[in-house]
């Protein structure tokens, strides 16, 4: 299989082209022939004219690679080495959604031919892969699993808006469905993983390692968020403390915050679920889900306190919210927590809500959430929620936030980002962050 991709007498075919699908279609791509697929026409346009719908890579990152972009399913039976990278969300119950997972299996499976290969890598519970994935592919191509056909798990790790744990620089873990498949999944993709690949010893145990990733990053912000809470009460600055306690070698560096996306704020549901299927229920996953889930809910409540004792009346307040997305410098507004900030601030009575955001799309953000953003900010806000820290709000000064806000101002800052600002809290401007 290796030496046939490199001869170009085979093709590789990757299928979904978001924020990890793309990336990994354009580096195979500088080696190997290969066919982006997406369903959504025009992101098929769009990178057909060297642009990142998701805006994570520029235009030079297109030259000299040998990819044909397409959403005509049937260009992927000239491929022989099927790379998987749709989304795997949660629905209103959270719950896994296999939809788009299984879609896409159905797609493979009908351009599925003896001796190709399929690779997931989309995160999944352990077990998907095997019990869910594999009987779609056999049904559409009427092929036998390891007979005629064979798969693996490579789960990505591709972290958005970060310019240097990218794709290529961060080790890579394999895995197959036979020791023949490992090692051939493995030679493919360490042609371009500069890092270095990891083969796990079986599907099961890639599957559990990537979900077990973000649960695990999940549950020691859940532990800040609820430190943040109990501070808040005693009236101790959260981040001073973490300050001072990470002058000890062995200390976590986590931090409190609005936990949303597609990866840390889904994937522990997908474990969950996994669990209680086994007769097991996950408390510590859950306890840290319903606390991170809750931080939207606890920020604006605590903005509403706050225009209280600043003697204003909350249902005339007018507030500002800076960021929309799910995280700084992205424009993936997916699963974006700072919407619960907003929907909370309107079950109380608030009418007057701005919201901004330097990446993030306006259509996007009226599609799935409803409200409309504005160009830029206004002024004489009675509160402003810094929701996210995009690098265009890191440098902001207090001067700035004085400009467009009321008298008796006040600045809700998430992050911590101005904590230590000088000259920045006086009687015009009060500060709080979590």
């Amino acid at each position: 299989m290796i030496h046939e991709l490199l001869g170009k007498k085979k093709r590789i075919s990757v299928i979904g082209l978001g924020y990890v699908g793309l990336p990994i279609a354009l580096e195979f791509a500088r080696k190997f022939s290969v066919t982006g697929f997406d369903i959504k026409e025009e992101r098929i346009e769009s990178m057909k004219n060297s642009i990142d719908p998701s805006r994570e890579l520029d235009s030079e990152s297109f030259k000299g690679c040998d990819i044909l972009f397409t959403s005509d399913p049937s260009d992927l039976k000239k491929a022989s080495f099927h790379i998987i990278a749709v989304p795997t969300p949660i629905n209103e119950h959270k719950l896994p959604d296999l939809t788009p997972l299984m879609k896409a299996s159905e797609t493979v499976g009908k351009a599925l031919k003896k001796g190709d290969y399929v690779i997931y890598e989309s995160t999944v519970y352990p077990g998907c892969t095997e019990d869910d994935c594999i009987p779609v592919l056999e049904k559409m191509s009427g092929l036998t699993h390891k007979k005629d056909f064979k798969v693996g798990f490579s789960p990505e790790r591709i972290n958005p808006g970060d310019r240097e744990h990218t794709l290529t620089k961060i080790v890579k873990v394999v895995s197959g469905c036979d020791n023949e498949s490992l090692e051939t999944i493995a030679s493919v993709y360490d042609t371009i993983i500069e890092a270095g690949v990891h083969r796990a010893s079986s599907i099961k145990v890639a599957e559990a390692a990537k979900v077990i990733e973000n649960t695990q990053r999940d549950i020691n912000i859940a532990f800040m968020n609820e430190l943040s809470i109990i501070f808040n009460k005693m009236n101790i600055n959260t981040y001073e403390v973490l300050e001072a306690a990470g002058t000890k070698w062995n200390f976590l560096r986590f931090f409190p915050g609005l936990v949303g996306g597609h990866c840390i704020g889904v994937d522990p549901y997908y474990l969950t679920y996994k669990a209680k299927q086994i007769g097991y229920h996950a408390q510590i996953i859950n306890s840290g889900r319903f606390i991170n889930d809750s931080m939207g809910g606890y920020v604006a409540k605590q903005t509403v306190k706050k225009i209280l004792a600043a003697d204003k009346e909350v249902k005339n307040a007018r507030v500002l919210i800076m960021g929309i997305t799910f995280k700084e410098n992205v424009s993936d507004i997916r699963n974006s927590k700072v919407a619960d900030v907003y929907n909370e601030l309107v079950s109380f009575g608030i009418k007057q809500i701005d919201v901004v955001d330097p990446y993030a799309s306006p259509d996007e953000v009226m599609e799935e959430y409803g409200f409309r953003m504005k160009d830029k900010p206004g002024e004489g806000y009675d509160a402003i929620i810094v929701a996210v820290n995009h690098r265009e709000y890191i440098d902001l000064k207090g001067d700035y936030f004085r400009k467009i806000t009321a008298s008796n101002g006040i600045l809700i800052d998430i992050k911590g980002i101005y904590r230590n600002s000088v000259n920045f809290i006086d009687n015009n401007l009060f500060y709080w962050s979590l």
